[in-house]
């Protein structure tokens, strides 16, 4: 199978997105708030990298988290974050997709 998207080639990451991307803009807006979390806990040349890219797509881009500024900041920090982090965000963000609700969920790294 031809990987074309980046979180294609991560199973877990790739089934929170595209559950994501078929999801109500409610549920994006809240899981685009957890993923947020994220700038915590990348660098910050990465963040930086992170708004030239939202400057070049914002608009413009043809992926479906492009048309909404904030899941697209969301899923780009997603994008650029650690594998780990990125493993770790999605189960958590299948399991409050899953389940409805995105209160009491955070993204810490540390078991």
């Amino acid at each position: 199978m031809d990987n074309r998207r980046w979180y294609d080639k991560d199973p877990i990451l790739k089934e929170a997105l595209d559950l994501l991307k078929l999801s109500c803009d409610d549920a994006k807006n809240s899981a685009a708030g957890f993923i947020l979390q994220l700038q915590e806990q990348v660098a910050g040349e990465v963040i930086e990298h992170v708004y030239e890219i939202m400057k070049t797509y914002e608009g413009k881009g043809n992926r479906w988290y492009d048309k909404d500024p904030v899941v697209m900041k969301a899923i780009e920090l997603l994008r650029v974050a650690p594998k780990k982090t990125q493993r770790k965000a999605a189960l958590k963000l299948l399991l409050a997709l899953e389940e409805q609700s995105f209160e009491n969920l955070d993204l810490k790294l540390e078991e």
